[in-house]
């Protein structure tokens, strides 16, 4: 028994200690075979030597218990140890990241607009033709639908081509006045260095009752809105044409690149246009039931500013996550 107490003490590690227990206690073990030599002793031997191997069987089972809990707890310091981390040393550089330049700029747009009291709705990625062009006043066969680009669906549902379908969405659900945006996704088959066939807008709305909002309200928000954003710059609205709009305008700002005197990125006219604008043309209203109202809408790409805002020359970039170009904006 002395012997097996001596290994059980000696034992360095828990497999060790488990070779001992299985030597000990196990179906072969010794005291397996102790107890199976009891029915050849003497009637009157065997409670005495069955008690004196129970007494030896418990106290080897203890000290056994005994030892496995002081390797464990040895096992568990030696790992401490190993994976200790010393919290007094740094890294030196600022391994952090940040927002991406279109996310970025999405935020900003959207803190002007929700500062201003404007909700901000979103619809479906997948359309049908009502909200997407009927409603917006271009009827099946108007040549503007040319301009779209679309992708249809076999069943004659299309991904949107803007997000200007929120605008029609809420309007059937809700009662003006309404002063609303609606940034999100929109789909176009177009690609190069100005185009992705997947880019954000955020597409703006207010409709107020006739006569209480006017196109002199809309370019007092746009100017403020373009100088929020680019700082002091100067603004301008040329006549355009928009089906959904009436009268409609394009909007530039003063090149942020030569300060307007003429540059490669302006081609030389120092103007840069950032958006399209206008009054809500009255189809749109008596497509979605509204009568005595008016409004203006407006709809800006954000990957447009984007890349104005970080000098960005090519849109694909954004798109591809190139490290090289998304550590610039930690």
């Amino acid at each position: 028994m002395q012997n097996f107490e001596a290994k059980i003490v000696k034992a360095s590690s828990l497999e060790e200690l488990e070779e001992i227990r299985i030597e000990l206690f196990g179906k072969k073990g010794y005291f397996a075979k102790e107890f199976e030599k009891l029915k050849n002793l003497p009637n009157e031997e065997k409670p005495k030597v069955a008690k004196e191997l129970n007494e030896a069987k418990n106290a080897l089972h203890i000290l056994l218990q005994s030892k496995k809990d002081d390797l464990l707890a040895q096992a568990i310091q030696q790992r401490l140890e190993e994976e200790r981390l010393d919290l007094s040393l740094f890294e030196p550089r600022e391994l952090k990241g940040a927002l991406h330049p279109v996310k970025q700029t999405l935020d900003t747009i959207i803190e002007y607009f929700v500062a201003l009291n404007y909700s901000i709705e979103t619809g479906p990625l997948v359309e049908d033709d009502f909200h997407n062009f009927e409603a917006l006043n271009l009827p099946k066969h108007h040549p503007a639908r040319d301009m779209q680009d679309t992708f249809y669906f076999e069943d004659g549902k299309l991904l949107r081509t803007h997000t200007s379908p929120v605008q029609i969405r809420t309007m059937q659900t809700q009662k003006p006045p309404i002063r609303m945006i609606s940034p999100g996704a929109v789909f176009r088959r177009d690609f190069d260095l100005t185009h992705t066939p997947m880019f954000h807008q955020v597409e703006g709305l207010v409709v107020e009752e006739k006569g209480k909002v006017s196109f002199a309200n809309l370019k007092f928000i746009l100017e403020d809105f373009l100088r929020y954003m680019f700082g002091e710059v100067d603004v301008r609205f040329r006549p355009s044409f928009f089906p959904f709009t009436e009268p409609s305008a394009e909007v530039d700002i003063s090149c942020i690149f030569c300060e307007g005197k003429g540059c490669r990125v302006c081609s030389h006219t120092g103007w840069l246009e950032v958006l399209g604008c206008g009054l809500v043309d009255p189809n749109v209203f008596a497509a979605v039931g509204y009568k005595n109202v008016s409004g203006y809408a407006f709809g800006l790409g954000v990957e447009r500013f984007a890349m104005l805002l970080h000098r960005i020359g090519d849109l694909r970039s954004l798109f591809e996550g190139d490290l090289r170009l998304l550590e610039q904006f930690r």
